[in-house]
């Protein structure tokens, strides 16, 4: 097992560019390693915090205990038919890397996830989705070592509790697991999915007129890129809130009042909004505040301009959730994990 470092910055290793510091830190590259840490010492009597790519956290201070940072890698192909190939993915791998692993290959589903940050084992926690694709709609199935029972547990698409943005390893099996890799099917065949978005405009504008998965992933990354800023530039964590999913009947009366506020029906009672336009609406886009902010072109994303404070960042979407809420009446809810 790696040595246990004391007092370590964990700068680093989250895209906020946040400075904290971990009591005690560990790189972990193998389910041998986790399984040794967990039954020591150092594991038992200090509480830990599992720390994959780092995008998806807001640190509000140091952390008293141990961190573990994730780096079990290795990608391998396993099941085979005709049309589709399962690959067995170590947790601690880029997520977009995978996805240009597969673009490579030929081999399509999750093209429209491309340039997501994170890595692979952090993507089933969350759900992650984008561009009209959620990781759900490829997912196979994953491992995780109970943290309690020392035992590689399997949870399939079912015992995942997928939803928007969640699953069940962020509401009932919080803090229980350790996952350690994550099995996706892909198709050999792809079906391109271009109506979410500006997918189908931007590749008009490149005069593409039979897509490839290559051409539908560039396209998602021109998009995001130039929608989003680039952690390792501006330090952020990407969309801070989730779009909440409301009623159609207290959508109905918004639109009385909002009448250009949009909308994406969820089934036949609800309505997602977009969670940027409200804040946006609300006043909040481009304000600066210190080293801190909301960003001028996605009033989604908080961000750090460089010496920021996560106490402050937390400050700032506490303040934009009361302001979203007595406008709209809407309760927004933060995407990221606030530690």
């Amino acid at each position: 097992m790696p040595n246990i470092l004391k007092n370590t910055s964990l700068k680093p290793f989250n895209t906020f560019g946040l400075e904290a510091k971990a009591q005690y830190f560990i790189e972990i590259n193998s389910i041998s390693e986790a399984i040794q840490l967990i039954d020591s010492e150092d594991f038992k009597v200090n509480k830990s915090m599992i720390l994959g790519g780092g995008s998806n956290i807001l640190l509000t201070q140091d952390f008293d205990g141990l961190v573990i940072k994730n780096n079990i890698k290795g990608i391998e192909h396993s099941k085979e038919t005709d049309t589709t190939i399962q690959l067995r993915v170590g947790s601690g791998e880029s997520w977009h890397a995978l996805v240009l692993y597969c673009v490579d290959r030929g081999l399509g589903g999750i093209e429209n996830l491309s340039l997501i940050p994170g890595t692979v084992g952090a993507a089933p926690m969350q759900n992650i989705g984008a561009y009209g694709v959620e990781i759900k709609d490829v997912f196979v199935e994953l491992e995780a070592l109970n943290l309690e029972s020392k035992k590689i547990e399997y949870f399939d698409n079912t015992s995942c509790q997928f939803g928007y943005r969640e699953s069940v390893f962020k509401l009932k099996q919080k803090d229980k697991y350790f996952i350690t890799h994550v099995s996706l099917r892909l198709q050999k065949k792809p079906i391109l999915k271009l109506d979410y978005g500006a997918i189908k405009d931007t590749l008009e504008e490149q005069k593409i007129e039979r897509p490839t998965i290559k051409d539908v992933s560039d396209a998602v990354i021109k998009i995001r890129q130039s929608k989003l800023p680039n952690p390792a530039k501006i330090g952020n964590s990407g969309s801070f809130f989730k779009n909440p999913v409301i009623p159609q009947t207290q959508y109905d009366e918004l639109k009385q009042t909002h009448p250009k506020i949009p909308s994406y029906p969820v089934d036949d009672t609800q309505v997602k909004v977009p969670a940027g336009w409200l804040i946006e609406q609300a006043g909040w886009k481009g304000k600066t505040f210190g080293q801190i902010g909301v960003h001028k072109n996605q009033a989604l994303v908080l961000v750090n301009y460089g010496g920021g404070n996560g106490a402050a960042i937390k400050a700032l979407s506490e303040k934009i959730q009361a302001s979203v809420l007595e406008k709209f009446g809407i309760n927004l809810h933060a995407e990221v994990n606030i530690i």
